[in-house]
């Protein structure tokens, strides 16, 4: 029984639709987040901590659960139809938001931790983000 649920769910090649979906909205999300993560840490000066994670986090979360549940939606996943696409990201989207407000307290304490002992600030003034550049000249 349990292994007819699994493959019900998430058998055959409905799984490489999540694959696909995950992978995407992973790469696109997170890369989304660390540019503006960076960006805004140029801009404020280093200050604002909590303005820099939830900011960076508002788009880089809402560009991942757009990608993810677009293209599992499109995939035809288990469990994804276009008449719950809003829904979906919605309830997610406001799910991964909430927790980084409230995981904001954690992340001064882990973030002037590691400053504290690395004695370093880092700003990315000349980081190239291409993502897609594989070579170093």
């Amino acid at each position: 029984m349990g292994q007819a649920s699994y493959l019900a769910i998430l058998g055959g090649m409905t799984t490489g639709a999540i694959v696909i979906a995950s992978l995407s909205a992973y790469w696109s999300g997170e890369f989304t987040n660390s540019y503006v993560l960076a960006k805004m840490k140029i801009f404020t000066s280093g200050r604002w901590l909590w303005t820099r994670t939830i900011g960076s986090t508002l788009l880089g979360e809402g560009v991942d659960t757009v990608v993810f549940v677009s293209v599992a939606t499109l995939l035809k996943a288990p469990g994804f139809s276009p008449s719950i696409w809003l829904t979906l990201v919605l309830t997610n989207y406001l799910f991964k938001c909430g927790v980084e407000i409230l995981m904001t307290p954690v992340t001064y304490r882990v973030v002037n931790y590691l400053k504290y002992q690395e004695q370093e600030d880092y700003f990315d003034y000349k980081t190239d983000f291409n993502p897609f550049k594989l070579i170093e000249y």
